[in-house]
């Protein structure tokens, strides 16, 4: 039993369980195999509140927890899945005015068959992976099932894509002495946005906080900048123009996958845009990243 365990009243009148506020992860993996998006999802024990139902593994945050690692550990208590082997896109804030319930969207490997997920604990009677389009045939938790149109929009992972020559034309590094050496910290600044981004451009995706896939397009001098190792960011060297580059790698994008664009370059914003890809300036990205002196 957590500090968080026991029912809490919002500012509504209304009562919830998790005294801190509550998080559920909502888990989605599209099989290699027939194509079908499926989400995971927890059948609750008879006994508990909402028993029978369906909706996300979950429950109340601790004190001073973070929503996702709350999520997490939720998620990990109530069933076999390794949740070490998925990925956090976003997260989803539901406010009831003094208490809240943070949905983390998250999938699982696309290249792999999804993971095979037991029940493991006694608030949990079933374990399945739903296909998308059959949720709403299932009787659901009633709180779930008003998040669920808001939900099934939100599954979607986010990537970055930084027109390098572009952004570090744009910060006053001294990027004109050494080109490599400013790609390079531009990679190494693009490593903190892994603590999530606020607020992207045009509604891109509706988090409250995204955790989005850095992908670092470097050319000509600069290009050597994708031999070096880097954990957080993944970075491609364009073997001629670093435009078509980018419009190659928007154009010929992952399903379940947003692309956001930063580039001031208006012909390549255009062919970006035409590609389906959102696209924003380099200012926007340079005031989520560390101050360079």
């Amino acid at each position: 039993m957590g500090d968080g365990d026991g029912w809490a009243r919002c500012g509504h009148g209304h009562t919830h369980w998790g005294r801190f506020g509550a998080a559920g992860l909502l888990l989605f993996h599209r099989d290699p195999g027939d194509g079908v998006k499926r989400i995971l999802l927890q059948q609750r024990a008879w006994w508990g509140h909402g028993g029978g139902t369906w909706g996300m593994f979950g429950g109340g945050r601790h004190s001073g927890e973070d929503p996702v690692e709350a999520a997490l550990r939720e998620t990990s208590e109530e069933c076999t899945l390794d949740v070490g082997s998925i990925r956090v896109h976003g997260l989803m804030v539901e406010d009831h005015d003094g208490w809240d319930y943070a949905s983390a969207v998250a999938s699982a490997d696309p290249g792999a068959p999804r993971p095979r997920v037991k029940p493991a604990s006694f608030e949990t009677r079933r374990a399945e992976w739903v296909p998308v389009e059959d949720v709403t045939e299932r009787r659901l938790f009633a709180p779930f099932a008003r998040s669920w149109p808001k939900l099934r929009e939100a599954m979607t992972r986010v990537v970055l894509v930084v027109d390098a020559a572009n952004v570090v034309g744009s910060r006053a590094d001294g990027w004109w002495k050494d080109r490599a050496g400013a790609n390079a910290r531009l990679r190494d600044d693009l490593a903190s946005l892994a603590a999530g981004v606020r607020s992207l451009p045009g509604g891109l995706v509706p988090f409250e906080k995204t955790f989005v896939d850095p992908v670092l397009v470097v050319e000509g001098a600069a290009r050597r900048v994708a031999d070096e190792p880097s954990e957080c960011v993944r970075v491609v060297a364009a073997p001629g123009s670093g435009d078509d580059r980018i419009v190659e790698l928007v154009a010929h994008g992952e399903p379940d996958t947003a692309y956001l664009v930063v580039t001031a370059d208006r012909e390549l914003r255009s062919r970006c845009e035409a590609a389906g890809a959102a696209v924003t300036g380099p200012r926007w990205l340079i005031d989520r990243l560390p101050a360079r002196r």
